[in-house]
């Protein structure tokens, strides 16, 4: 059995390409009225324009704390409830430690870990108050195996993983659910920062998997009936070895 989504409000992170624009897409499909959150302020306007009013842009940048925490109180002018928070936005460093710096440390955790934890704290109320709402994170393969050449990403994505299934647990009395979609390597931006001999041998045997299918996953998550809980989603291209 399924639930619809029609009618449903959605917030989704880094909402203007990748995996959160192939899940905008998804939700729109299915009747629901996102909120597009990115800091790319032109892009979110040429997509609204392009997907039509159940399109909310939201231009929030997330490493700036004061952006951030106005994130949740804006949009909820803009709408008078949230049913979906999906923190989507992320970003990447692959390679040897040592050869990364200490601010593309901080950037990477502040995006990938600080922020969700700060969008989640800032929205979980909301939910609480109104006894439903569906919290979804994108985590990594990486966050259930250490990736020995990505240590800082992989970090991160494991602190996501802790921090999403305790919420989970929090959160069940209040009839919210919590999981995560955790993908293996996807088409997206973020590949540009692999090691090069790693993204031509993942394109050449086609160990990839496009936005849509990471969509795809979180759009069965949603669509479950409230007593089931998909606590979690790997979701990995047929030809990926590493794990």
């Amino acid at each position: 059995m399924t639930q619809s989504l029609a009618g449903k409000i959605a917030v989704i992170t880094g909402a203007a390409s990748g995996i959160g624009l192939a899940t905008t897409e998804k939700l729109l499909a299915n009747g629901v009225t996102v909120v597009m959150v990115d800091w790319n302020a032109k892009a979110l306007d040429e997509l609204a324009a392009r997907l039509g009013p159940q399109v909310i842009p939201q231009v929030t940048n997330l490493l700036d704390a004061e952006s951030c925490a106005a994130m949740a109180p804006e949009i909820l002018k803009k709408v008078d409830h949230i049913d979906i928070l999906y923190c989507n936005a992320g970003t990447y460093i692959g390679g040897e430690l040592v050869d990364t710096t200490p601010e593309a440390i901080d950037k990477m955790l502040n995006l990938n870990v600080n922020a969700v934890m700060k969008n989640v704290h800032a929205v979980a109320p909301h939910m609480m108050e109104r006894k439903s709402g569906d919290i979804i994170v994108t985590c990594s393969v990486a966050g259930h195996f250490p990736t020995y050449w990505e240590p800082v990403y992989a970090g991160s994505k494991w602190a996501i993983t802790c921090f999403v299934q305790t919420m989970r647990r929090q959160m069940i009395p209040h009839g919210v659910r919590v999981g995560q979609v955790s993908p293996g390597p996807v088409i997206s931006a973020l590949l540009a920062d692999w090691p090069e001999e790693n993204l031509r041998k993942a394109k050449e045997s086609g160990s990839l998997i496009e936005p849509s299918e990471v969509a795809d996953a979180v759009e069965y998550m949603l669509t479950r009936n409230r007593n089931v809980t998909i606590r979690d989603m790997l979701v990995l291209p047929t030809n990926f070895d590493r794990v």
